[in-house]
């Protein structure tokens, strides 16, 4: 079992709130994080039909099946029972009472918006993080390279059964097109849409211009819109702003692409063998994923939603990742080099010039080993980006 990072704060908001929602993509480990955090509690998953009914049709008699305190798999699956849930803590607010568990983000969201506003803490769990995975010596794995970890990507079943990432990456899509696609919307354009995923995951990392990719498939602008929608809604992809002074601007202009599992990106893009990685003309903008994807991770695993952009002048100048604390920003640069080059931040100190005062810090994020902090930045190797967060 892989020791998780967000375990003690699970626990702690369920000592704190009558409802922790934990929401994520599918296999990223929420119902074992779940019954390993309350092994007492009882337990019943929403995707089994006969209980999914009997939660629909007397929401009231499933709850009281449940007990003082429950954990509720795939929420989603059954929406109208938060309302029912919200009724419950009101007359009896708990800590802890229940645990519930969800794989789509924005219906999930909107619906705890309305039901159960104020009432419930919300973590997300994504798949397993570089620290995670350096965590679990005890499980065999020890320290895994570079394309080890793009090809295999985060998926804890992968790891822990030592499956082919090939293979179960084809098997997780196909389960991810047939199911959850099915519960989303009716696709008729099937074949179109599976083209319309692998063509995006060859964007990985790249400023996402929907009109582009829509004529690459063969389907309108609108589409590709609800297309992209869908692919975030599941926890397949997810949208990185650009940084602006104007609020309004970073809501208008283009953001980057990323997946969230490098390793079904890999996948999509053809890439069966961690030996086909070096060589591969996307392997930078892998490595970016799952660099600004540990970045996530180590916020996300501290029960935190943090402030994420980008930064790109008009003369194409960038800073591949900036996060933004109490008006102030650090700018970091993504490399996949193992050594680091002289002019490594030349773009990164030509914009903390132009931002001047609103600059906190700068640092390189790279594929060596060795730390280090120079005069204006940080180097940052990519296994150390979690610790580096942490003192930072």
């Amino acid at each position: 079992m892989f020791p998780r990072h967000i375990l003690p704060v699970l626990l702690d908001r369920a000592r704190r709130q009558p409802v922790v929602t934990i929401t994520g993509p599918r296999q990223s480990g929420k119902t074992t994080l779940c019954r390993q955090a309350f092994p007492k509690l009882t337990y019943t998953n929403l995707e089994r039909p006969d209980t999914r009914e009997f939660a629909r049709t007397d929401p009231r008699a499933f709850l009281a099946s449940l007990g003082e305190r429950a954990i509720i798999d795939e929420i989603q699956r059954v929406p109208e029972l938060l309302s029912w849930i919200q009724v419950e803590v009101d007359e009896r607010p708990l800590p802890g009472r229940f645990i519930l568990t969800g794989s789509h983000q924005f219906e999930l969201a909107r619906q705890i918006a309305q039901s159960l506003a104020g009432r419930t803490a919300l973590l997300r769990l994504l798949p397993l993080s570089i620290a995670e995975l350096n965590d679990a010596a005890n499980l065999g794995i020890g320290n895994l390279s570079t394309e080890q970890l793009l090809h295999r990507g985060g998926y804890p079943r992968i790891h822990a059964d030592a499956l082919d990432p090939a293979m179960a990456l084809a098997d997780y899509f196909e389960t991810y097109v047939q199911r959850d696609l099915r519960e989303l919307v009716q696709l008729r354009h099937l074949g179109e849409f599976e083209r319309f995923v692998r063509l995006a995951a060859g964007r990985v990392g790249q400023v996402l211009n929907l009109q582009s990719l829509a004529a690459d498939v063969g389907v309108s602008g609108h589409t590709a819109r609800e297309w992209i929608n869908l692919l975030e809604a599941s926890f397949i992809v997810f949208r990185l702003p650009p940084w602006f002074a104007n609020i309004g601007k970073r809501l208008i202009k283009s953001p980057k692409l990323y997946f969230y599992d490098v390793g079904l990106a890999a996948w999509l893009v053809g890439i069966r063998q961690p030996e086909h990685l070096p060589a591969h003309p996307l392997r930078g903008h892998l490595f970016e994923n799952l660099a600004v994807l540990e970045v996530l991770k180590t916020y996300a695993n501290a029960g935190e939603r943090p402030d994420l952009h980008f930064f790109r002048d008009s003369a194409g100048i960038e800073a591949d990742l900036v996060l933004e604390q109490a008006g102030k920003l650090t700018l970091i640069e993504i490399k996949s080099a193992r050594t680091v080059a002289s002019d490594a931040m030349r773009n990164v100190q030509s914009i903390r010039k132009g931002l001047g005062a609103r600059t906190a810090w700068s640092a390189l994020l790279y594929d060596g080993d060795e730390a280090q902090r120079r005069s204006d930045f940080d180097v940052v190797p990519l296994r150390q980006v979690q610790r580096w967060l942490q003192g930072y």
